[in-house]
């Protein structure tokens, strides 16, 4: 796909789904984008779409059928744009620092990476009453084939990375402030005691979604 050069192409960008409930229009929206009015395109279209599936299949998915709605709060962000807002120290790392998740269109094979601050709603209504994030980390690292967590205060947002080989790292500005995990380190609290945590949590993918009628699923015609 070459890069948008009308509204409609863009539209059409917007349309490409990357995973079972994911679009990539849902990754494009940015405040900075919005309010200093530049455009938020890929450079690299494909391997921004390349890097999304996986993001969005391997992690993404996964959380939403586990907690239901997962709402992004921050995407996808051009070079351009990421450049603009580190310049201009709108919370955005500089375009070379190896752990800006956002940018999705750059590097190629085991350089790759892609990511978003994300929100769960089912865990925020528990974390603005007191709830540990790191119930929430230690769930993710027992489960999912993360990059970085990365944790915030407001909402219980983070950055959740995905690279082909992850790093397995979790920080957080919120208290205990600081380096939770390091890269190839082994949690300090055993497995019992993380499981511990979030005994009360859903089934690891339990959430019922409608069930597609057996004359409209995949592969059969009508």
């Amino acid at each position: 796909m070459r890069k948008p050069a009308s509204m409609w192409s863009l539209e059409t960008l917007g349309r490409v789904r990357l995973s079972k409930y994911f679009f990539m229009r849902e990754f494009l929206y940015s405040e900075i984008s919005n309010f200093h009015a530049r455009p938020n395109i890929p450079e690299n279209p494909d391997l921004a779409i390349e890097v999304g599936r996986a993001f969005c299949s391997e992690l993404l998915d996964p959380l939403h059928e586990t907690f239901g709605c997962v709402t992004v709060r921050s995407g996808y962000r051009s070079p351009e744009l990421n450049a603009y807002g580190n310049a201009n120290k709108l919370n955005c790392a500089r375009n070379d620092y190896p752990g800006e998740c956002h940018i999705w269109d750059r590097g190629a094979g085991d350089a790759r990476i892609g990511g978003a601050s994300i929100v769960i709603p089912w865990f925020a209504d528990q974390y603005a009453q007191g709830r540990d994030w790191r119930d929430l980390a230690w769930w993710i690292h027992d489960h999912l084939p993360y990059s970085e967590q990365w944790y915030f205060p407001k909402l219980a947002a983070f950055n959740l990375t995905w690279e082909p080989h992850p790093r397995r790292t979790i920080s957080s500005y919120i208290a205990p402030r600081g380096k939770l995990l390091a890269a190839g380190a082994e949690p300090e609290e055993a497995l019992s005691a993380r499981q511990a945590r979030y005994a009360d949590f859903p089934p690891f993918r339990g959430v019922a979604q409608p069930a597609i009628p057996p004359n409209w699923s995949a592969g059969e015609t009508s």
